[in-house]
């Protein structure tokens, strides 16, 4: 999600109000009293107050009325007169906010209350508690954009795409990503169950994570063979752009040739970091984005003196690589001509703006479209890339639960993706057919083996986990996208 924190209009006003009540105070008394009533029902939410004369003459005080409320109004009054209970007014306010917001149909607009903005504002300039993965609200569903390097979702298995369909068995279909989230976060230590819908044909699965601290460390460099630098883009937060200089400066010293920059499983972030980046790969002068605002000419972007990556670089992408991360995408590729290597990205082309409320709320809506370099919109279309390299298929089978217990004459999918797990990680199960035989039990006790672990044939507990740790140890070891990217650059480095 793509922010740009602005001053509220509600501020301004409010300062502008005061100013002017000065004035009045060396009226007459009567005048003073009825000025201070007129302020008091202003800021109650009247638009007129009216002054019957002798004439009948109505002054109006304050905003000329607005007449597509009043049937807004009609309704609140009506509920607060005639409903069988009482009502709590803030919590109907909200839901107003929050029902013209949905109707938008903008999976990126939403109405945060107090205690989801603060949540909101921790997810992009701190540490916070919870399973560290991105949400999005589409169709009244919530599905996962992406799981955050390292984080207690990504090492439970959750994968992009995923969809969540309840929190701790409570059903939260038609929830907004705001409401979702307060309930999947929580202390570090407790835990929470996700009950997850992988593609539409599977059954759905309980996984059950324990929460943690998740630090907003966003950037992770290592060196590679051949002094390639591989070095990955989380998210991008306040911090996101000092951690990069760092991370480049660290790689220089080790003998950096090469660099491959990384932004898979990156949901993307704020705004400004994403320009400051975007800036490093991209010479002086040329376009990084441009941005669209209704009934206003694109707004062009350009680049910048200051640091500059003097290295080839190829950039890694996938269909978690949304927003800020395609901004770096398209200006990499438009405006310097770097290879991209993945596949497509999640196709996010819009800008929020978060304004706060006077109470501490929030309200976050779409200001305005994002242009590549080249004036292309790739909302929800994505940017495909230059050299397309998929996931290898173990990469997305469906987490195990080593609660159960999977042994010799089951029949299921749980069985399936056991199998083709082993087989990954280098282990004959025989034939891949979700049928727990001897052939299968023979094959777990040959990885309890390996793994020092009792022989029981059985896959729960400890051998489950050490499964999928193996798995999870191939995926990162034999990474086909990076490989490629890495002979890529390196045949340029070569010319």
């Amino acid at each position: 999600m793509d922010e740009k924190q602005n001053t509220p209009e509600q501020q301004v006003e409010h300062n502008h109000q005061d100013s002017h009540a000065g004035k009045y105070i060396r009226l007459k008394p009567f005048f003073f009293i009825m000025l201070i009533f007129t302020l008091i029902l202003s800021s109650a939410g009247l638009t007129i107050f009216a002054l019957t004369f002798g004439d009948e003459k109505v002054v109006e005080v304050g905003a000329p009325e607005r007449r597509e409320f009043q049937k807004l109004y009609q309704a609140y009054d009506q509920l607060k007169a005639d409903y069988y209970a009482d009502i709590d007014q803030e919590l109907l306010v909200n839901g107003a906010i929050n029902g013209m917001i949905d109707s938008l149909g903008d999976p990126y607009s939403d109405y945060m209350n107090q205690d989801e903005a603060s949540q909101f504002k921790e997810s992009i300039s701190s540490s916070f508690q919870g399973i560290g993965a991105e949400i999005q609200e589409r169709n009244g569903v919530i599905s996962v954009v992406s799981p955050i390097k390292n984080s207690p979702a990504e090492k439970a298995g959750i994968l992009t795409n995923d969809s969540i369909t309840a929190v701790d068995g409570e059903d939260i279909i038609g929830m907004s990503a705001s409401e979702a989230v307060l309930l999947i976060r929580g202390e570090k230590g407790t835990s929470v169950t996700l009950t997850i819908q992988r593609g539409e044909q599977s059954d759905p699965m309980e996984i059950t994570i324990v929460r943690d601290e998740i630090p907003i460390e966003t950037v992770y460099a290592e060196m590679l063979e051949d002094n390639v630098a591989h070095i990955q883009i989380t998210s991008f937060s306040e911090n996101t752009y000092d951690e990069l200089l760092a991370a480049i400066t660290d790689m220089e010293e080790s003998g950096m040739k090469a660099m491959v920059l990384d932004v898979r499983r990156n949901p993307g972030g704020l705004l400004n970091s994403a320009i400051n980046i975007s800036n490093l790969f991209v010479e002086d002068g040329k376009t990084l984005f441009q941005t669209k605002e209704k009934g206003k000419d694109a707004e062009v972007f350009s680049a910048t003196g200051g640091s500059k990556v003097k290295v080839p670089v190829s950039l890694l992408i996938d269909e978690g690589s949304a927003s800020a991360s395609e901004i770096l995408a398209a200006a990499m590729r438009e405006s310097a001509g770097t290879q991209l290597v993945g596949i497509n990205t999640f196709g996010k082309g819009t800008v929020q703006t978060a304004n706060e409320l006077t109470d501490g709320s929030n309200m976050k809506f779409t200001t305005a479209k994002w242009l590549t370099p080249d004036g292309n919109w790739i909302h929800e279309k994505g940017i495909a890339p230059d050299v397309k390299v998929e996931y290898p298929s173990y990469t997305k089978l469906p987490f195990l639960d080593a609660s159960i217990e999977i042994k010799n004459g089951l029949l299921s999918d749980q069985v399936k993706s056991a199998e083709e797990m082993l087989t990954a990680v280098g282990i004959d199960t025989g034939k891949v057919d979700g049928l727990f035989d001897d052939q299968t039990e023979a094959a777990i006790k040959q990885l309890q083996k390996e793994e020092e672990l009792k022989e029981t044939g059985i896959l729960t507990g400890d051998t489950t986990y050490a499964l999928m740790d193996r798995l999870r140890e191939k995926i990162e070891k034999e990474d086909p996208q990076l490989l490629k990217a890495k002979d890529l650059i390196l045949k340029v480095l070569a010319k």
